[in-house]
């Protein structure tokens, strides 16, 4: 058993998700977590909602209400959506809570301490219509480097490379089109450049990463800067240094607060658990936690903030940089064992636009459809390695043809001829096994070491496509074993022994595809006559701040109960019940009414 770490990228809380974010940080890191549970490992699967920064304070002043007015809202769309999408958090929290605010200091002091965090005078960007900071995400121009006319001021997409917004060609405020103006400020800076060394060597010892991942983020080391993580701004993590503590106008940046989320939430879970040093199993590199894996989900534009800019923090904090230093009281932490990022999610050919209407959030989806559903979609259609496109049309392609007249059809035939005819789950004749009957059970058996080893190392489409041919391999055993001609009072003990066989690969490939379809599992296996609590659901959670600010809800939940990664006999005997369907059949017309709701 290993202790693994499943860290969540932490979804901005200044609007509701839509699909395309949950196919990038969501499903494929539950089904991941839920895997690894069933297999017997001890999974702390951590995120919450980011809720700094100006982005929200610009929205928060253009509706009228304060940040964090604005966050709360936002957060508990965010949670209610995630909930409903059956996503397995032991604790999905917030960055503002008093817990967070603590564990952002603590790092942020142990690193000064050990000279990575620095001083500097730089020229800052400012609105000249509020004097308010503008982010540098929120400045568009010309990258210098390669060109590229939409390149952010932190980072260009095209070409990869780390920026200042002073440095953009022709730069504009995305917020209003203004050319901001550069002051002179006072802000401290990552030392990244004393890093970069301990960042190679790292990054030289990965392995099995996805290639274009630590492609990209070896070559962000040929050119590292230091680069700033304080900003002028009142809505934030206050700076805990003597002088700027009590500031209002100065507070730590949003990225460099939101990626510590992922140890603050782990120390918030040991503490609500009741075993404060329990974190330490998952994070601690000279201790418990010394053999613990941890792997962080995201999409593909955060993935400098966790190959380069997270282990940086890391590793500064563990005083491992060229300016040596000494761990503080959380010792020394482990950096990421794979940063595991998906593709870009497009919808019917356009990149999603809530302006524009080019969008489905998950709440509005989860009205209509099932979880199951879009979870499958994400699962066997998703962006896992390459940008993939949604479209209504395949939606429904893959709902009616594959979840529905594939698996759901597999388990209610096979289910209600079992009812039919024994009212129980048949026993096998005494007579034994035939050829077909016995391949079809290896080929269900084999099915756990495919399917689990292909999630352990990141291939869900694979994954979920083996799995799905176990399933065409029993309806193709059924259709040539063909029961239902075997009327006779002689022929049914091969027809108990067909469906005994029918039913225990209809049990396996549920176990197959629980961590993908976590809610029908859990029809399935009762429809089986199963009891109890096969495929385990998070809790939506009212909950108090440990240390004295406001209350919020959190996704948590009991994950030691549930079904285990491996093939279970079925008893004979057991009592079935006429089934109901375990999926909903779409109408074609959904296409249509979907593609109205676009934007032109």
């Amino acid at each position: 058993m290993s202790h693994v770490l499943a860290a969540v990228a932490w979804p901005y809380a200044n609007g509701p998700r839509h699909i395309g974010h949950v196919s990038g940080f969501g499903v494929p890191s539950d089904v991941f977590a839920r895997y690894m549970r069933m297999a017997g490992h001890d999974v702390l699967m951590v995120s919450g909602t980011d809720e700094h920064g100006t982005p929200i304070q610009v929205q928060a002043d253009a509706e009228g209400v304060t940040a964090r007015e604005l966050a709360d809202r936002y957060n508990r769309v965010i949670v209610e959506d995630l909930h409903g999408l059956g996503l397995s958090y032991d604790l999905f929290t917030r960055t503002t809570t008093r817990n967070h605010y603590a564990v952002v200091q603590q790092l942020f002091e142990g690193m000064y301490r050990n000279g990575y965090i620095v001083p500097k005078v730089t020229m800052g960007a400012i609105s000249p219509s509020t004097g308010r900071t503008l982010p540098d995400r929120y400045i568009e121009g010309t990258c210098p480097i390669c060109g590229y006319d939409s390149a952010r001021g932190d980072q260009c997409d095209n070409c990869g490379n780390q920026l200042d917004p002073i440095d953009l060609i022709d730069p504009k405020s995305k917020i209003n089109g203004e050319t901001p103006q550069f002051v002179e400020t006072e802000h401290f800076f990552l030392d990244l450049p004393a890093l970069a060394d301990v960042l190679r060597r790292w990054l030289d010892t990965r392995e099995g990463w996805r290639p274009n991942v630590l492609r990209f983020s070896k070559n962000l080391l040929d050119d590292l800067q230091p680069r700033a993580i304080t900003r002028d701004l009142d809505w934030g993590v206050p700076i805990p240094l003597d002088g700027w503590r009590d500031r209002t106008d100065k507070r730590i940046y949003v990225w460099f607060d939101a990626v510590i989320g992922y140890l603050s939430a782990s120390i918030e879970w040991a503490r609500r658990t009741g075993d404060p040093e329990a974190w330490r199993k998952w994070w601690s590199t000279d201790g418990a936690g010394k053999d613990a894996l941890g792997y962080y989900f995201m999409g593909k534009d955060n993935i400098v903030f966790h190959s380069v800019i997270w282990p940086a923090l890391l590793s500064g904090y563990s005083g491992e940089g060229a300016k040596d230093g000494t761990p503080g009281d959380l010792g020394r932490l482990n950096l990421p064992t794979e940063v595991v990022s998906s593709e870009f999610l497009t919808m019917e050919g356009r990149k999603f636009s809530s302006s524009r209407r080019v969008v489905i959030y998950v709440r509005d989806f989860l009205e209509r459809y099932d979880a199951d559903a879009l979870r499958y979609f994400i699962a066997v259609a998703g962006p896992e390695n390459n940008d993939t496109d949604f479209t209504w049309a395949e939606f429904l392609r893959r709902n009616n043809d594959e979840l529905v007249a594939g698996w759901g059809n597999l388990v209610n035939r096979s289910i209600s001829m079992a009812a039919k005819n024994f009212g129980a789950i048949p026993p096998v004749d005494p007579a034994g096994l035939t050829e077909a009957d016995e391949a079809l059970l290896a080929v269900a058996r084999a099915g756990f070491d495919t399917v689990g080893d292909l999630i352990a190392r990141h291939r869900q489409k694979q994954a979920i496509g083996e799995a799905m041919k176990v399933v065409a391999e029993a309806n193709r055993y059924l259709s040539d074993q063909a029961p239902w001609k075997l009327k006779g009072e002689d022929d049914k003990p091969r027809m108990g022994t067909i469906l005994h066989v029918a039913l225990q690969v209809v049990s396996d490939a549920n176990t197959l595809l629980t961590p993908f379809l976590p809610h029908s599992a859990q029809k399935v296996h009762e429809l089986l006559g199963g009891t109890g609590v096969h495929a385990p659901m998070p809790s939506l959670v009212e909950v108090e701040d440990l240390d004295g600010g406001p209350a919020y809800p959190v996704l948590t939940g009991d994950y030691t109960v549930g079904a285990r990664w491996e093939s279970v006999p079925l008893t004979a005997g057991r009592p079935l019940a006429a089934p109901k369907p375990v999926f909903r059949k779409l109408d074609p017309s959904i296409v249509d009414e979907e593609l109205a709701r676009l934007g032109g």
